[in-house]
């Protein structure tokens, strides 16, 4: 694993790798085939999401999209981010357009006026209220959009904004109640739908202020990386108390727990993840993962 030296906290047109992006790949974009039921389930995945700097960063844009693009484009996506908890689950406003939550501060004011309108979702959200029906309802936050947890990686992966995507909160931060979640969703992945958990590897702020504390981010994310390797979902189950240096990884569950929504939306318990990412930056684990 490579530590990324260049710092897009400073870049000279804020997003600007975000628009030679899409000045690049809009026509690809726009031409990728959609799913068809011949392809079979489309794999869950776990995106490590990043913030607004994500968008100055030409190499994790690329990867992003190139990941997209190994895949047929999904009849929709239903994404659960890192920044959205809410008890009992609900989603986002699914109107075309519906305008995006930009819940981040002290950004470039440019941050705050990207677009990311994407095309009406009601039939998805109506879908996801069938399948969580059992619960005491669904409700629908109509003026919500999408959070960056959500948007920053998505307007990456899929820009050419043509594909329907529901967000979903997390209903707690507890893992096995997150897996539980990921089970429910698991057989709209048949369907071509794509499911996507939004977090982060490791989520420290203090190895970004004390970069000795790194060595604790690194073993935190190869113990992960083994567990995923192995499909031990117990382990990740008890991250809290398995995972050497989860303490300074994840001083808070957020950002980590979307991960066991996607090892829950997996074909079989015990799957076996493959990492797609892999990059220290930030001082932080962006790995991120596709399971089937």
């Amino acid at each position: 694993m490579t530590t990324q030296a260049h710092d897009p906290f400073n870049p000279a047109v804020p997003a600007g790798a975000y628009d030679d992006l899409l000045a690049r790949v809009l026509p690809q974009a726009r031409a990728q085939r959609t799913w068809i039921p011949e392809d079979g389930p489309l794999p869950a995945l776990f995106v490590s999401h990043g913030a607004p700097p994500t968008l100055d960063d030409p190499q994790w844009l690329n990867d992003l999209f190139t990941w997209a693009q190994s895949m047929p484009k999904p009849r929709g996506i239903v994404v659960v981010s890192a920044h959205w908890e809410n008890a009992p689950v609900a989603v986002t406003g699914a109107a075309a357009g519906t305008p995006l939550y930009y819940d981040f501060g002290g950004f470039h004011p440019r941050y705050y006026t990207l677009q990311y309108a994407t095309p009406d979702a009601t039939d998805l959200a109506r879908r996801l209220a069938g399948t969580l029906s059992d619960t005491t309802g669904v409700h629908e936050f109509t003026d919500r959009g999408l959070d960056h947890g959500a948007f920053i990686p998505l307007m990456t992966m899929y820009p050419a904004a043509d594909v329907p995507i529901v967000q979903l909160s997390m209903p707690s931060l507890n893992p096995k109640a997150l897996l539980n979640l990921g089970r429910r969703l698991r057989h709209l992945r048949e369907e071509g739908f794509l499911i996507i958990g939004s977090g982060f590897m490791t989520h420290s702020f203090a190895v970004m202020r004390d970069p000795g504390l790194l060595g604790h981010v690194v073993a935190f994310d190869e113990w992960v990386a083994d567990a995923l390797s192995r499909g031990d979902v117990d382990a990740l189950v008890d991250y809290r108390t398995k995972g050497p240096g989860a303490d300074v990884a994840h001083p808070t569950a957020d950002h980590f727990v979307p991960l066991l929504l996607t090892m829950g939306a997996a074909t079989d318990v015990g799957t076996a993840a493959a990492t797609v990412i892999e990059r220290i930056t930030f001082g932080n684990s962006i790995r991120s993962i596709q399971v089937t």
